[in-house]
């Protein structure tokens, strides 16, 4: 699309030793040039420097690069954390995983602004306040890298387009940006039934069923997540495999003014999806 790379990610918590040039290498030889330095292997590598090293042998190896980044993820890992006791090293892990993509040779990191659910006693605006503080800190040390942070919608009430605009908005910055996720915005783009994850998500709120999610977030787009899922929950599916516009966001991405890089979010191994289906349902991107 318009000379835009398209990387793909792996579920790398699921190999050790051996394996994981193995996954590289048949990435590699069904067509792949870039993967995903995911949050396991940061992770990994903040537990073993010399990992960081060994990655990036055996990807030149392989004729493959680490095109973008996604930091670690989950309760008190996230920007909306409330808990100050856990909030410095919450920024360190995310300083520190953006050292280690700008290290890497790697210009996005994709960073969870989180889901509110996960602090069920703090109120929605006082989180969607911490957000903003975590990226007044991180925000300097990601121009120092040239390094975007992009964060990403989800399907709860902290991360939507509006949610994601307001943080836009207050930081106008080059080194903020967006990553769209076309499975989360399948989920929140029209009620298919009560049992879809956007109800459990807004609780007693009904949720901001949205079709025009990836219209309001175009112009600061950097990064996309592409999967697929049937509209209820966020399955991770192969493109095609689900109920995702893709013409739709094809023609739309295509005229994404700070797109970066595409990447195939399907997971593969959770999905017992082929590596080789992955990289040709992608082939046209």
């Amino acid at each position: 699309m318009n000379g835009v790379p398209v990387t793909f990610l792996f579920d790398f918590e699921h190999t050790e030793g051996i394996a994981i040039p193995y996954a590289m290498h048949e990435f590699a030889v069904n067509g792949a040039k870039h993967l995903v330095l995911t949050d396991t292997l940061i992770r990994r590598i903040m537990q073993d420097r010399a990992l960081q090293d060994t990655l990036l042998r055996q990807m030149e190896a392989e004729g493959l690069s680490f095109m973008d980044a996604h930091a670690p993820f989950g309760l008190w890992q996230d920007l909306n954390c409330p808990e100050e006791s856990a909030r410095p090293q919450m920024l360190l892990r995310h300083k520190l995983s953006m050292r280690i993509a700008a290290d890497m040779g790697i210009e996005t990191i994709t960073i969870h602004v989180g889901n509110e659910t996960k602090y069920p006693d703090c109120p929605l605006e006082t989180q969607a306040e911490y957000v903003k503080r975590s990226l007044a800190e991180l925000l300097p040390l990601a121009e120092d890298l040239k390094l975007t942070i992009c964060i990403e919608n989800i399907w709860h009430r902290i991360n939507t387009p509006e949610r994601l605009l307001s943080c836009r908005k207050e930081f106008p910055t080059d080194a903020l940006g967006f990553c769209y996720d076309a499975g989360h915005a399948n989920l929140m783009a029209r009620e298919r039934t009560r049992e879809a994850a956007p109800f459990k998500a807004w609780g007693n709120v009904y949720p901001q069923f949205d079709e025009h999610i990836l219209e309001k977030m175009l112009p600061h787009v950097v990064n996309c997540h592409l999967h697929d899922n049937d509209g209820i929950t966020d399955q991770h599916l192969n493109k095609g495999a689900g109920t995702v516009d893709w013409p739709k966001i094809r023609n739309l991405l295509k005229t994404a003014p700070r797109l970066k890089v595409i990447q195939s979010e399907v997971i593969p191994v959770r999905t017992h999806t082929a590596i080789r289906d992955v990289c040709a349902a992608f082939a046209d991107f």
